[in-house]
């Protein structure tokens, strides 16, 4: 299995945190695992058992086991690379954390973002990676509480959501995660998710630059191309991507177009915790999301791009992923 990392620059954000205590971060960054040359490179990526190392040593030396929940306030735009500039131009939070969902291996791999609607709410989870250790409960706290930040900016910072549910363990002193969230806390629950309601997650953002949202997504990839090793996953995806304005690839097709065989294709995928048939969905849902932000490009042209024999195909599967009908999608409804 490919090795599970960590971003640099996030790991920064903790650093700030320790030395705005008095802490030494360097030298609990040496003491977790993580090498000297590698602290102020922004474009290393850490090993996850040295950060989760580095997160255990640092709730030791501050003596604040809510330590995460605070170093979000050391998180800017520039710690995610071009995708933080992404997400400051989205024209909503739905956006937002589709993109977050979409890129969110520029921060990291450990983790497994999904975002789904449901009839009154937007469920946000962040999944532990399948076959894959967990990070932190610090770590956890530290995403969540950034993406809460990150609304906060944008709906003011009164704003809570519906629910938040923490597989941690519950805390001996609840508080500053209660402070913090202003919400119902599940802690010790199944998935890590924040619940916000359908209407704040719809609503366009004044500052939206769509021009310059889009104008991130090259910037994003290149990012992503030079963090990321070519693991049969990445590899994988890009040959569906390509096929897929021909008719939908079948595994056969992809592992024939890499000289290897069928059940060679699925073992280096599940060693890498992933499946075919997973990764041709997300390929798809990932690419009707993009295509339906172009105007201009009819939703039967989307179809065939992504594939469907007929719009209603088309429809029925895009309901699926979000609920709405891509019409309704590109037009921003409710409904």
């Amino acid at each position: 299995m490919s090795e599970v990392t960590t971003l640099a620059s996030w790991t920064h954000a903790l650093r700030r945190q320790l030395d705005a205590l008095g802490l030494d971060s360097a030298a609990l960054c040496a003491n977790a695992g993580i090498e000297q040359p590698l602290l102020d490179e922004t474009n290393a990526c850490h090993p996850l058992a040295a950060t989760t190392r580095l997160w255990q040593l640092a709730v030791q030396a501050s003596g604040d086991p809510a330590i995460g929940l605070r170093v979000s306030r050391f998180v800017s735009p520039s710690t995610f690379h071009g995708l933080g500039y992404g997400l400051v131009a989205s024209d909503n939070l739905r956006e937002v954390f589709e993109r977050i969902v979409r890129h969110h291996q520029v921060v990291g791999d450990a983790l497994t973002p999904s975002l789904q609607r449901l009839e009154d709410r937007y469920t946000f989870c962040l999944n532990t990676r399948e076959a894959s250790a967990a990070p932190a409960a610090e770590a956890i706290d530290a995403l969540a509480a950034t993406c809460l930040r990150t609304c906060r900016s944008r709906l003011g910072r009164h704003y809570a959501p519906l629910a938040v549910s923490l597989t941690r363990p519950p805390p001996l002193d609840p508080s500053p995660w209660h402070n913090l969230f202003r919400s119902p806390i599940a802690f010790g629950a199944v998935e890590n998710c924040l619940e916000f309601a359908l209407d704040d997650f719809e609503a366009h953002l004044d500052e939206a630059n769509p021009e310059l949202a889009q104008g991130t997504e090259a910037v994003v990839e290149k990012t992503l191309g030079m963090l990321q090793p070519l693991t049969w996953e990445r590899r994988v995806r890009a040959a569906i991507e390509a096929r897929l304005p021909l008719g939908v690839p079948d595994a056969e097709d992809i592992a024939a177009s890499f000289n290897v065989g069928l059940r060679s294709l699925q073992r280096h995928l599940a060693d890498e915790g992933c499946r075919y048939d997973s990764l041709l969905d997300e390929c798809r849902q990932n690419l009707a999301l993009n295509y339906l932000r172009e105007p201009d490009t009819p939703l039967a042209e989307i179809g065939r791009r992504l594939g469907f024999a007929d719009a209603g195909s088309f429809n029925r599967a895009f309901r699926l992923w979000t609920g709405l009908s891509p019409a309704q999608f590109r037009n921003g409804s409710n409904l």
